[in-house]
């Protein structure tokens, strides 16, 4: 290996920020789903093809291995490297659709669920459906040919594909779905397709081989190469095609994929069958097998004593017996009668088999998502309560279906012998595929051979002794390396040698993955998990959170935030010095470029809010400002004056300077000063006047009554000189007047404060305090939580919620107001353009995003939610201080809302980044509902 004339050549190549060797990020980015932790020397961020092909060749002329990653969600290993880990940019995200939805054209950057959304106007979605798609790529679904709950064999990336285009070790690019391409590689790869071409007919030769190929792939089975690829394709261009599927990055990179579609019947129903063991649970699957049912999930007895805490678990469910076990099945129609023809089949298979229970079928979505929360609990119901310091493990095994309860069975007495009393067993039953989730330490020298000596055990019984696969969706990786050939025998193995050495003769495609001649390749590279913090110590690394994280493309994501802080914590532990430099990049790409907003907590399966450990290290940080904090919040009413003053002198020199210049004054300064002073946006507005307001007397017994409490964000931000906006108070209280509502205002109506601005910087006791002063005049004015209350700003409405409600106040976010009280009320003459809707972090994580969507198809049927940005990154000032992290938040927002006339949020600070990174105006949905409403002849004044 010549690394440093490598990193010579990528340095020429690259741009340096798309380089990464510094310690820190490289730990950081080294962090992926699986137990395995392998430090890279270093990091590339690739862009296009020609720089893949470009690194290839390097990789090759210089003999350094590489490793591709996707969303880093897989969990056997495949992902991580200890030589260059080679990460994409955000510009491998395209997709296109064929007419009709029945093909689709996907990148390697694109999420699962993103492809999905696109295909579900046409009623379609790709066939693989992993628990993951949320959070995982295309990329990663093909390299590991993933599956999922409903997806089978038959609708998995393999049997779906129908073209691909891959650049192989020497850099060539072959576009499968192109004649020209296909010609000019046979032209210049004769060698290499001659080659396949030896091993199919070798394979072919070989008898037994053939039927023990063809017998494996009646399986789930992502153990090794796809040798079924040489009996299925005669072609050895449709041969290399269908090899890269659950290749893992070891014969090439998979620019582009084409995928057949499959139907997604909107039409459903699920139930919950209990048997009194798991022998009658195989046979019921057995019949199932021969009805028209889209999916059956296992959970045994332990599982669900896991998630006995869930809502929606069935009574019968607590006293099921030690040996029993629970079928979750699911049912789809194209239309309703179908639906009702398919669950009589399943009813009448079932008939002949001893049920203990049945919930019956339910075509209630709130039941049926119920029953499925349950089913998707399960892994993470073990992650949250294991020990601290141990990580959770799920293998991911398939029995022939007769072997299936022996098969449980047997998993259940290893469990047992080897101490795993926490383990669980559920999976996809349909296919006799099973997940099984146990805790472990790696921290000892003895938990590390129990493990060995445990996995000895289940690959020797899975493999040999029931002839199942010891991989059934999850991918070979490192975990399962050293058992391919305990599985598939001598010479199945030897072809699969073979195709590695043909395809990557130089061994630099993630060698140890798949092909791995040490025994012990299992056991090493273990990652521990040390006591970090008991806010993320629960942590499994699993990535889910990373989609929806606003600075994923600027620093880091939670789980990347999580991982360098355990490291740090670790080190301390050990009593091993922290680098300064270390220290110094936590605080600003940890720390600093947080958002805090917490929407990571909504996509955590164990509920972690890396912004709360953020929040806690900014709290110790500013600890010596906290007299600055009391000080400031005792004058809150001064204060939010002064920000008026400043806000209302802003606009005087926009006035005489023009927007554009004072932001590029600002910037400047921003820029003399090291990043120490705020950017003024051109899109900031100029001030509003506060609202003064006495109560008129209530009568008790009114019914149309209700608290209006105005942020003070929105009691000081007017309309900016760049747009035709009013302020927020001023729409809400001309709908307010329209809907012939009573509207009464906390006193006084300045100076109230949610302690939102405090909480962020880490002020908590502060901004309680501040709360407090809020909820003592919401409860005071609403009569003791008798009139429902309006608050117009979404982040306060959540930073009151939960109080409010525990003491009795009905706190309402404007999209659920205008939702329940206001709809019915006022005429509502439709905006015929195209909008743009914006549904913040706040409004998602009170559970209210359908809600906001609601009202939206009322103000304007013809509205687009833009794909990928789920958090604006504004996060209150810090769009003002750290500018940066609301830009590359946004960075995808212009190209998606063009063709819109405007956009609509509810928060007016993330409608300041919005309108500067759209080119649009950002109304709050007051704004748009005073334009477009108007008072009903004769109003129905019944609240």
């Amino acid at each position: 290996m010549q690394f440093d004339a490598f990193m010579t050549e990528i340095h020429q190549l690259l741009p340096s920020e798309r380089i990464i060797s510094d310690e820190f990020r490289r730990f950081a980015f080294s962090t992926d789903a699986s137990f395995y932790r392998m430090l890279p020397r270093l990091v590339v961020l690739a862009d296009n093809e020609s720089e893949i092909s470009a690194l290839l060749l390097l990789a090759a002329r210089y003999e350094v291995p590489m490793t591709f990653r996707a969303a880093g969600t897989s969990l056997s290993g495949q992902a991580v490297s200890d030589s260059v880990l080679v990460m994409l940019t955000d510009n491998w995200s395209g997709l296109r659709i064929e007419p009709l939805g029945e093909l689709i054209h996907l990148q390697p950057g694109v999420i699962g669920a993103a492809a999905n959304k696109a295909l579900g106007v046409y009623g379609r979605k790709i066939g693989p459906d992993p628990a993951s798609i949320q959070a995982c790529k295309v990329g990663g679904i093909v390299a590991n040919n993933a599956s999922g709950m409903c997806c089978g064999t038959r609708h998995n990336s393999y049997h779906t594909l129908k073209g691909l285009r891959l650049i192989l070790a020497d850099g060539a690019l072959l576009d499968t779905r192109d004649s020209d391409s296909v010609e000019r590689f046979r032209a210049t790869h004769s060698d290499l397709l001659v080659g396949i071409g030896q091993l199919r007919d070798q394979l072919l030769a070989d008898d037994p081989l053939v039927q023990r190929v063809r017998h494996k792939y009646r399986l789930k089975n992502t153990t090794g190469y796809g040798l079924n690829a040489l009996l299925d394709y005669s072609d050895p261009i449709d041969i290399l095609a269908h090899l890269m599927v659950g290749s893992e990055g070891t014969l090439g990179f998979i620019a582009e994929v084409s995928l057949a579609t499959v139907e997604d019947h909107a039409h459903r129903a699920s139930a919950m069958v209990a048997f009194a063991n798991l022998q009658h649970c195989a046979e019921a699957v057995a019949l199932l097998k021969t009805v028209n049912v889209d999916a059956v999930e296992l959970l045994d007895a332990r599982s669900l004593r896991a998630v006995q805490h869930m809502p929606g678990l069935p009574a019968f469910s607590h006293t099921l017996p030690d040996k029993g076990g629970v079928l979750l099945i699911d049912v789809r129609g194209v239309d309703l009668a179908t639906l009702q023809a398919n669950i009589s089949q399943v009813e009448a298979a079932l008939a002949p088999v001893a049920v203990l229970a049945n919930t019956g079928f339910s075509t209630d979505q709130h039941l049926i998502d119920g029953y499925w929360q349950i089913r998707k609990g399960t892994f993470p119901a073990v992650g949250a309560v294991r020990p601290v310091g141990t990580t959770v493990i799920i293998e991911d095994v398939a029995f022939p279906i007769d072997r299936l309860a022996e098969g449980v069975d047997r998993l259940q007495q290893l469990f047992d012998r080897f101490n795993y009393s926490e383990a669980i067993i559920f999976g996809h039953a349909l296919e006799g595929n099973l997940h099984f989730v146990f805790t472990q330490a790696f921290d000892r020298p003895d938990e590390i051979a129990r493990y060995r000596d445990f996995m000895a055990a289940v690959t020797q019984m899975v493999a040999i002794d029931l002839s199942g696969s010891l991989k059934a969706e999850h991918g070979t990786g490192r975990n399962m390396a050293p058992f391919v050939e305990l599985e598939w025998g001598e010479d199945a193995f030897g072809l699969m040698k073979q195709i590695k050495a043909l395809l990557d003769p130089s061994t630099i495609l993630n060698p140890g993955v798949i092909i791995n001649d040490d025994p012990d390749a299992h056991i090493q590279h273990l990652k521990t998990l040390p006591p970090a913090d008991e806010i993320i110590d629960s942590c499994i690394e699993c990535g889910f959170c990373e989609p929806v994280c606003p600075s994923k493309s600027l620093s880091l994501t939670p789980r990347q935030r999580i991982a360098v802080y355990r490291e740090m914590a670790r080190k301390q532990l050990v009593q091993e010095p922290i680098p300064a430099e270390w220290d110094a990049q936590f605080q600003h790409l940890a720390v600093d470029t947080c958002a805090a907003t917490g929407l990571c907590e909504v996509r955590c399966p164990v509920g972690i809010n890396t912004g709360s450990l953020v929040l806690k290290i900014r709290a110790k940080n500013n600890q010596p400002y906290r007299w600055l904090a009391q000080g400031l919040a005792r004058h809150y009413a001064a204060l939010a004056g002064l920000t008026r003053s400043a806000l209302w002198l802003a606009s005087g020199t926009q006035r005489i300077l023009g927007a554009a210049r004072l932001e590029a004054w600002s910037g400047a300064v921003r820029g003399w000063t090291g990043q120490r002073t705020p950017l003024w946006l051109a899109t900031t507005p100029g001030r509003a006047k506060p609202i003064y307001a006495r109560n008129e007397r209530v009568d008790p017994g009114a019914s149309n009554t209700i608290v209006y409490w105005a942020s003070c964000v929105s009691q000081s931000m007017g309309k900016s000189i760049t747009d035709d906006r009013q302020s927020i108070p001023t729409a809400v209280r001309s709908v307010l007047k329209k809907a012939q509502l009573h509207v009464v205002y906390p006193q006084p109506t300045r100076g109230l404060c949610c302690g939102q601005p405090f909480h962020a910087k880490g002020h908590g006791a502060v901004a309680q305090r501040m709360m407090n002063e809020v909820l003592d005049a919401l409860w005071e004015v609403s009569g003791g939580g008798r009139y429902p209350v309006l608050s117009d700003t979404s982040p306060c409405s959540l930073q009151l919620r939960d109080q409010a409600l525990q003491r009795g106040i009905h706190l309402y976010d404007s999209s659920e107001f205008i939702d329940k009280f206001l709809l019915n009320r006022l005429h509502i003459d439709p905006v015929t353009e195209r909008v743009a809707v914006h549904v913040t972090c706040s409004t998602q994580k009170q559970g209210l995003e359908k809600s906001m969507q609601r009202v939206v198809k009322h103000l304007a049927p013809n509205w687009v939610q833009p794909e990928g940005i789920a958090c604006c990154g504004f996060a209150g000032d810090k769009g003002f201080r750290q500018p940066e992290l609301n830009a590359s938040a946004l960075k995808t927002l212009a190209p998606q809302v063009s063709d819109c006339a405007f956009g609509v949020s509810t928060s007016r600070t993330c409608e300041i980044g919005l309108s500067k990174h759209s080119g649009l105006t950002y109304y709050s949905l007051f704004e748009v509902l005073d334009k477009q409403s108007k008072t009903f002849p004769e109003l129905n004044t019944q609240t």
